[in-house]
């Protein structure tokens, strides 16, 4: 049986933009230098608010404020199942700090298909674009 693991991602807004952060190269192809929402685990007895809270704070170097829900996203990659919620957390500014990722981008609502996304984050990406599944 594959592993799962549940994990929250922030959809970080700015002026009508979002981040896109890309992951470092790793020997798990299929999310190597892949683009996602930053985040990460849920701990165990974390709610999933406070899990995004201290995954922004330790990646980006940020503190959000009361986090709104976007969707919950489950996903099969070749080692591991994944389900992903995914909260929008508007920003008063576009300083982050990238603590674990290689790059950023900050993106229009037209440019969100512009790089290429971690599997399990389109389906975020095209809800942000109005697309419904």
């Amino acid at each position: 049986m594959k592993k799962h693991i549940e994990v929250v991602a922030a959809v970080l807004t700015y002026q009508e933009q979002f981040l896109a952060v890309q992951r470092a190269e790793s020997h798990l192809h299929y999310v190597s230098k892949k683009w996602e929402f930053p985040g990460g685990k849920v701990e165990v007895g974390e709610s999933l608010q406070d899990a995004i809270k201290r995954e922004l704070q330790e990646e980006l170097d940020i503190v959000v404020e009361s986090p709104q829900f976007l969707i919950t996203v489950e996903h099969s990659y070749p080692d591991f199942d994944i389900t992903m919620h995914c909260f929008v957390c508007a920003l008063a500014s576009r300083d982050v700090t990238l603590r674990e990722h290689i790059a950023k981008q900050w993106l229009t609502r037209d440019e969100l298909m512009s790089v290429d996304w971690a599997a399990a984050d389109i389906p975020a990406a095209k809800k942000l674009m109005g697309d419904v599944e």
